[in-house]
């Protein structure tokens, strides 16, 4: 019932069923449109996600880090790093869910300051999802929708991830060191043998993403480890995503079926620079996972959608999961006012999309 009731809450969820409902009425959806390969590397990816959460491997990196944190500077710096690392392996949802609490524990305990590091965590988990195929689930439709090669994809994704790191690293300097005493070693084990397991069937995950191997074997590896872990494991994926997924294959094929539509998509999104800010704009006010979807069947351009989508997912909270979930972790965590926490973190948000769209449209016309 849990999980009927967390895929019936999901707002993004909600909307497409919404608009899908309503493409019904106008064509009816051909199942060549529905990316299969595109929907068993989510599962596939959700469900090791899953798997390390469950491990908690990320909880054992933070603490070991953070006890090493002596000043503020280092605190922010080492769970922002630590944010993007963790965004590239386990994306940037369960990066926020998991980092935020854990910094928000210690700054309350040492009265520190809690909009800003938080903020950063977040950025960082988007940042560092960006730079994998499987860390942002769009990215996944990309390779799948475009059969992306692995060169191309960190063709596009080192730069962007460089140039995002340096612009962090600016902001880290304004941070003021104050001394904190170093944070004790929580007693949380790793159980190293399902752990490395889990890394091998990644690596087995990584080969079928690029269609070198049929992505539903690791997809069904994935889901036999996990149940052999702890079957409740499979309770925890996010099937809303999956069924997003699903019912934006159905709004999208419906669509090219009506010409007016299809003419109105294809002009916006008739060059390179078209494709990247509307990818961008897009994702501001329908996240940028569907928006990709959406705009990725009508265009070519496909480095201007990469950086347009994953830069999408600053600025709005819509923009991306990952920035609601944000904004849900510190209502339950924070201390501190949320009015002011939404405020100063919107400030932020869209202070970093201005910037990254810069950024990323500098990557696209010098073709970095």
């Amino acid at each position: 019932m849990t999980v009927l009731k967390n895929i019936a809450k999901d707002r993004i969820l909600q909307i497409t069923v919404l608009i899908t409902v309503v493409s019904l009425f106008f064509a009816k959806p051909r199942l060549a449109d529905i990316n299969f390969h595109t929907l068993w590397s989510v599962a596939a990816m959700l469900t090791l996600i899953q798997i390390y959460a469950y491990l908690h491997v990320l909880d054992v990196l933070a603490y070991k880090l953070t006890s090493i944190a002596d000043n503020t500077r280092k605190l922010n710096i080492l769970f922002t790093v630590l944010a993007v690392i963790a965004g590239m392996f386990l994306g940037n949802d369960i990066t926020v869910l998991t980092l935020i609490p854990l910094y928000l524990n210690i700054a309350k305990r040492y009265k520190l300051p809690q909009i800003l590091p938080v903020t950063l965590i977040g950025m960082g988990a988007n940042i560092g999802a960006a730079f994998t195929p499987w860390g942002n689930p769009h990215n996944i439709f990309l390779v799948s929708r475009y059969n992306v090669s692995p060169i191309k994809f960190f063709e596009w994704s080192v730069p962007y991830l460089v140039v995002s790191l340096i612009i962090m690293w600016l902001v880290f300097l304004f941070i003021p060191k104050k001394d904190i005493p170093t944070q004790k070693t929580e007693p949380i084990r790793i159980s190293w043998r399902p752990t490395i397991i889990t890394t091998v069937v990644f690596i087995f995950f990584f080969f079928g993403v690029f269609r070198a191997i049929d992505i539903i074997w690791p997809l069904i590896v994935a889901i036999v480890l996990a149940l052999a872990i702890n079957p409740r494991i499979m309770l925890k994926i996010d099937y809303a995503l999956l069924l997003t997924f699903t019912g934006f294959f159905i709004f999208i094929s419906d669509i090219q079926q009506i010409p007016a539509i299809v003419n109105l998509i294809h002009g916006m999104v008739y060059s390179e620079i078209s494709t990247y800010f509307a990818s961008i704009l897009s994702s501001q006010v329908m996240s940028n996972v569907p928006s990709t979807i959406l705009v990725g069947k009508f265009t070519n351009y496909v480095q201007a959608l990469f950086l347009g989508s994953n830069i999408g997912g600053f600025g709005s909270a819509i923009g991306s999961m990952a920035n609601m979930l944000v904004l849900k972790t510190f209502n339950q965590h924070g201390s501190v006012s949320k009015k002011k926490f939404f405020i100063q973190w919107t400030i932020m948000q869209f202070a970093g999309l201005i910037i990254l769209t810069i950024v990323g449209l500098g990557l696209l016309i010098f073709r970095i």
